[in-house]
């Protein structure tokens, strides 16, 4: 077992292994306590491990409840949530009680904000079964859910009290869904961490928990300087500006990390042209996305961009700021005003 400490405005570990998914009920009633837990998954994971997740939680003591809804971004919407709430009401959780978010980003994203929100904030563990939740969004306190605007347009920073990661959950895990995690695997090594970059260039398998421990440990880092997304932290939301907006814009049917690939490919290209970003690093973050399966262009126009830029959570006033590559493992915060990121994207767009 991997374990890595997060000290943040909450302190908590994050465990990585193989077969912990039936002892799951222990651990979080040795971190948690308390005497009712609600389960809150989708109706694909809740298939494969909500059955396992219920025993091992009862066998620990607790009574359980549990919320389903349909797998997908397009659930992530204040009427879940709010759904989310009236049964946690009902089911009569207090704030010494557990939430425990089984699943990926969705699902995280949405019992997180129900968690921080329901009674003020109640305790909230996540059990990631997504390589993309695993190494990004499990960890580090972001919840959300969409508004009709864009994406995480409504949300808090709350961190968990204890994050669980089996790797054997990876087993059951599509093709596409895998790729989706090894983006946000890419951004790390680009923002921070030239070595981890070069050991995504060789097999995964062998060194999957490694791999895992060293994005999350990269994050934590990022996450403990910067918890509330004002500086440093914004490092993170390399090609997220740009994937945002061909999510919306494709009305989710591009996944997240397909876009955040084809906004980090599109970042790189104009930081290239600005002569931020050396040529061999640009040409070698695209090699490695096609290496994944990964796209790294769209037929999305730039003037959709643009405007989805306009409704992006990140922007300040007239001004948002961008994180560009100088080169692996190095990358540069740059402030953008609105016209300046208009002929940004146009650049990284150029055939």
């Amino acid at each position: 077992m991997i374990n890595v400490s997060v000290n943040a405005s909450k302190d908590y570990n994050v465990l990585i292994n193989s077969g912990s998914l039936s002892k799951s009920g222990d651990n979080i009633m040795a971190v948690c306590g308390g005497k009712t837990a609600m389960i809150i998954t989708d109706d694909i994971v809740d298939g494969l491990y909500g059955e396992t997740i219920e025993k091992s939680l009862k066998t620990a003591g607790y009574i359980v409840h549990k919320y389903v809804f349909e797998n997908g971004e397009a659930s992530k919407t204040l009427e879940i949530y709010t759904s989310i709430l009236i049964n946690l009401t009902e089911a009569g959780l207090t704030r010494s009680d557990v939430v425990v978010a089984l699943g990926g980003g969705v699902t995280g994203d949405m019992a997180g904000f129900a968690a921080a929100t329901y009674l003020r904030g109640v305790r909230f563990v996540q059990i990631p079964t997504t390589l993309l939740a695993m190494v990004d969004s499990s960890v580090g306190g972001k919840t959300a859910v969409n508004l009709p605007s864009g994406k995480n347009r409504a949300g808090t920073f709350y961190q968990p009290d204890l994050v669980l990661c089996d790797v054997e959950t990876l087993n059951t895990l599509p093709g596409e869904e895998f790729r989706n995690g090894c983006a946000e695997m890419v951004k790390h090594g680009v923002i921070r961490c030239s070595e981890l970059f070069e050991l995504l260039t060789k097999p995964l398998e062998p060194q999957l928990e490694d791999i895992i421990a060293r994005n999350i440990i990269i994050k934590r880092d990022i996450v403990t300087k910067d918890e509330k997304d004002l500086g440093l932290r914004q490092l993170l939301n390399f090609g997220h500006t740009i994937g945002h907006g061909i999510e919306k814009h494709s009305n989710y049917s591009v996944t997240h990390g397909n876009a955040v690939a084809i906004g980090m490919a599109v970042s790189c290209k104009a930081a290239a042209h600005m002569g931020i970003c050396d040529k061999n690093s640009y040409l070698r973050i695209v090699d490695l996305l096609i290496h994944f399966g990964l796209p790294y262009t769209t037929d999305i126009s730039a003037e959709l961009l643009i405007k989805a830029a306009y409704f992006d959570k990140k922007r300040s006033g007239q001004y948002i700021t961008e994180v560009l590559p100088e080169k692996i493992g190095k990358c540069e915060l740059k402030r953008f005003n609105m016209n300046q990121l208009n002929d940004f994207i146009y650049l990284g767009l150029q055939k």
